[in-house]
């Protein structure tokens, strides 16, 4: 009914409604909801119970499972080695005095014709050895458990996300902690004005360079940033600062790794994934999960629940979903039309598995937030389960950042249409809610440039001191604030800002790896320079934290927004949302007095301006006026002084 241009491919959807529905029923089973069954992490991995310690594994093809620790020498011993209960799960019981809060252990597996040493597969912590860097899981069972003090806010509020990895938020030269990221970055997103926290690399991940995408031990947060409690405290504070938290979970693929991960877990190639080429994502060199197993599913639907109870994240950004949709991962493929989304190439096991999900989380906790990184754009991605869709609140506009890259790497100023700027940033399915951003991480790795850093260059090095003036500066400055409120402004449900970008951090992000020497120089975040009362970015950072504060005060995302002037010779686009205009001149050298078009009658007031001085804005702009329309020619015209390269948002003040 929505969009007609589906009609053709009506079975196929309900067929994959049809599949989605018997496999729920399937892992539903005897419960009251499927939620309830979804409990692989309360009987696989180690447990304290009745006075005892309880190790459960999964592994159909081994012939033998110990445990090696300190107890045993860390040597194969038949006083360890577990008891096979059925064709598929292995159990070992330990005397409470064997084992101990943070003692170190690992499994050795042994299946016809060969072995290896393997980390539980719900281990819930695994730490890594400063010299040997070998991982090695370890047990958690603190005496005291942390005691919760906020509950999560309770609010359905658009969604203005910090995206933040916690292990590159320090200046310092090393990886940073849940503790310092909370004593030191929090308040600043809080005062700033974001209302939900995006946490990268949280899921423990054997090289640090991923940026926490190649995930060995789904259940363990990463040793790298501190302990569970450590992240339950961050989690915490940010819900009594009336900041959401989700997570970046990552389902789509898993790390290769035999030693530290999943990956040939019984001697099997086919335990956890696909066997065979299905089984690998070739560019990610990592390994693709089998999602028509019901095992696979109570495993990874199980972890959504153990991240929604055990640390009381609100909700999940679901990684790499364009490479779980479809059996060639979308790889060098163009989604120019319907057909590519009903040709045969979709995984119906993995498009009912992203709906299982959404289903679980939701049950769980209603107010939850799904996003989904996307990026052919298959209809129902973010539509409700109930109408054949697979249930996201949104998805992520990806198509905006790399517009934006295009736009300032091809196109000179004076030729920026101002037509094709609204199209892209609001051209969505009209059921669907989006995540519209400027820039996230993905803009920003090695190779690549921030968009401030893009406009300056090596300008940024000599020409960001306040007593300086520098004109291709000033064109970054001006442009940076412009495009952030544009991509705001016609966001269609949410927006997201990177770490540091929002004051226009300077240069890439590159991991330590052996072709930069393991420098830490370029992940980082230089808090310093924001700081400086000496240099421009702190009027970035001001102008950042006025524009959030006034969209999240006003709900102004919750209006769609309705275009009123496209000039495409002047370079002035005009639009409204809700009770606000936004106005907006991408000319580059020319102003406009008496500049008029029709709006609804009124008095309009400026209360934003990218030429506030308090945002390093030239000061041509009288935001004390009230401006009031006049009725010409039947229509109810606004005149305003419109100068080259500004935006304003003036509200209908009666």
């Amino acid at each position: 009914m929505i969009d007609p241009l589906l009609l053709p491919y009506l079975s196929i959807i309900e067929d994959r409604k049809k599949h989605f529905t018997a496999t729920a029923r399937t892992m539903q089973g005897d419960a009251a909801r499927l939620a309830d069954n979804c409990n692989s992490h309360l009987y696989y991995g180690l447990h304290f119970e009745a006075n005892e310690w309880v190790l459960r594994e999964w592994a159909p093809n081994a012939t033998a499972i110990y445990l090696l620790f300190e107890g045993n020498d860390w040597q194969k011993n038949n006083h360890f080695s577990f008891k096979k209960l059925n064709n598929e799960n292995w159990e070992l019981r330990l005397p409470a005095h064997l084992l101990h809060h943070q003692m170190l252990y690992k499994l050795l597996v042994e299946w016809d014709g060969g072995s290896g040493e393997r980390l539980p597969s719900h281990t819930l912590r695994a730490v890594q050895d400063d010299y040997t860097k070998v991982f090695t899981a370890q047990v958690w069972q603190p005496l005291v458990p942390y005691q919760w003090k906020h509950s999560r806010p309770n609010t359905a509020e658009p969604p203005l996300i910090y995206e933040a990895h916690i292990g590159m938020s320090t200046e310092h030269q090393r990886v940073s902690t849940f503790v310092e990221f909370r004593l030191y970055v929090l308040p600043r997103i809080a005062d700033l004005g974001y209302n939900t926290i995006q946490l990268m690399a949280i899921q423990e991940h054997p090289y640090y360079g991923s940026f926490g995408y190649q995930v060995a031990n789904f259940f363990a947060v990463s040793s790298r940033f501190g302990t569970p409690e450590e992240l339950k405290e961050l989690i915490d504070t940010a819900h009594g600062l009336g900041i959401r938290v989700i997570l970046d979970l990552v389902h789509s693929h898993s790390v290769s790794n035999e030693a530290e991960g999943l990956s040939y877990f019984d001697g099997t190639d086919y335990l956890y994934f696909h066997s065979g080429e299905r089984g690998k994502q070739p560019a990610w060199d990592s390994r693709c999960f089998d999602y028509g197993k019901p095992q696979v599913l109570n495993f990874l639907l199980s972890n959504c629940k153990y991240w929604l109870e055990e640390y009381q994240f609100d909700g999940f950004r679901f990684d790499g979903v364009t490479s779980m949709l479809y059996y060639d991962h979308g790889l060098g493929k163009a989604f120019t039309n319907y057909s590519f989304y009903y040709d045969g190439n979709e995984d119906v096991e993995a498009i009912t598995y992203l709906t299982l999900a959404n289903l679980v989380t939701h049950q769980l906790y209603p107010q939850a937030i799904t996003i989904a990184e996307e990026m052919s754009g298959m209809p129902g991605l973010a539509s409700p389960i109930t109408e054949g869709g697979m249930g996201f609140d949104f998805k992520m506009s990806m198509g905006i950042p790399d517009y934006w890259i295009k736009l300032l790497k091809e196109v000179p100023d004076e030729q920026w249409h101002v037509g094709d700027i609204y199209y892209e940033l609001t051209n969505k399915r009209a059921e669907e809610r989006t995540i519209s951003y400027a820039e996230s991480h993905d803009q920003a790795l090695v190779g690549d440039k921030t968009i401030f850093f893009r406009m300056t260059d090596k300008e940024v090095y000599t020409g960001m001191s306040v007593f300086d003036h520098n004109l291709i500066i000033d064109r970054a400055m001006a442009l940076h604030k412009m495009i952030r409120l544009v991509t705001l402004g016609t966001a269609g449900g949410g927006y997201l800002n990177f770490m540091g970008n929002e004051w226009g951090h300077p240069e890439w992000i590159d991991f330590p790896r052996e072709g930069n020497g393991w420098s830490y120089a370029h992940a980082r975040r230089l808090w310093s320079l924001v700081d400086d009362p000496n240099l421009k970015f702190k009027y970035l950072n001001a102008f950042d934290r006025e524009m959030i504060h006034l969209i999240a005060r006003t709900r102004l995302l919750t209006y769609e927004p309705r275009v009123l002037v496209r000039d495409i010779e002047r370079q002035i686009l005009v639009f409204e949302r809700g009770n606000y205009l936004f106005v907006f001149s991408f000319n580059p050298t020319t102003s406009y007095s008496d500049y008029p078009f029709e709006v609804r009658a009124g008095k309009y007031l400026t209360v934003l301006s990218t030429d506030n001085p308090a945002f390093a804005g030239a000061n041509r702009i009288d935001e004390s006026i009230e401006h009031f329309t006049q009725y010409l020619e039947k229509k109810n015209l606004l005149s305003l002084y419109i100068p080259a390269r500004i935006a304003m948002v003036l509200k209908f003040a009666d």
